[in-house]
């Protein structure tokens, strides 16, 4: 995950949101499973590079 302290605050909306759409809830912490974290993890990776390559096309 990111770095610093900024780049944790700026992710944890995007975080929140991904977890939320797909039914996890993030309070439960270290309950939860890898497969939990992956997919969150995994869904804010490819939803940042669709934002990327959408801003570079325009």
């Amino acid at each position: 995950m990111a770095k610093n302290k900024s780049s944790k605050k700026a992710l944890e909306p995007l975080k929140n949101q991904i977890a939320g759409s797909l039914g996890i809830n993030l309070s439960d912490g270290a309950n939860l499973t890898t497969a939990q974290t992956g997919k969150v993890g995994g869904q804010m990776v490819k939803q940042i590079i669709n934002s990327y390559s959408t801003g570079m096309k325009g």
